[in-house]
């Protein structure tokens, strides 16, 4: 059985590449994605280890996941669904919470779990530098492009932010040497955009 991480990356690539999944596949996705929910516990050493003790850092921020956090993998990050490797937990750590939060709103929106977890995500990333202030610095950048895609399948209407977000993109994307990831990501997130 995989684990969450690589059944998250391989469910993405199916429906980038065009597959379909039935409505068993669907539900037993959802299933497996909502039972890996991390414990508290697991959250709490895990903000312990970025130096953001309850998940809020000294600005006031909430910089990372609530729901998933990356499993330990040998002091390594876990790379993006278009693959790029990380190299802060912020990037890591958005990327798997908020990939794994998309897929269950795509096949599961009604459930009242996966509400819950779109809600306090919005709220927790309109606290964010990258997700909603407009840094760009670093690998803020490249989260800004998970931000991004997670916007356009949970909350289209959010227009502005989503306008914000793109124009964010398009001014900052040739003011430093980019990962080529971050091009494919930005085209996949236009290719799912509702026009």
């Amino acid at each position: 059985m995989l684990a969450p991480y690589e059944l998250m990356i391989q469910t993405n690539h199916c429906l980038i590449d065009g597959g379909d999944l039935n409505d068993a596949q669907k539900a037993n996705i959802t299933r497996r994605l909502l039972s890996a929910r991390s414990t508290a516990e697991q959250a709490q050493r895990f903000y312990r280890g970025v130096r953001a003790p309850g998940n809020i850092d000294s600005e006031g921020r909430r910089m990372y996941p609530i729901f998933y956090i990356p499993p330990y993998n040998s002091g390594k990050k876990l790379q993006t669904v278009i693959p790029m490797s990380p190299k802060t937990h912020i990037l890591s750590a958005n990327a798997y919470e908020l990939e794994i939060i998309r897929l269950l709103h795509l096949f599961a929106p009604n459930d009242p779990d996966v509400r819950m977890m779109v809600t306090q995500t919005l709220e927790r990333l309109k606290t964010t530098c990258f997700g909603y202030h407009g840094c760009a610095r670093g690998e803020c950048f490249h989260s800004a492009l998970i931000v991004l895609r997670f916007l356009i399948a949970v909350s289209p209407d959010e227009t502005e932010w989503i306008q914000k977000l793109i124009a964010i993109y398009h001014a900052h994307v040739g003011g430093a040497r980019r990962h080529s990831g971050v091009k494919k990501y930005f085209e996949l997130c236009m290719k799912e955009m509702n026009p």
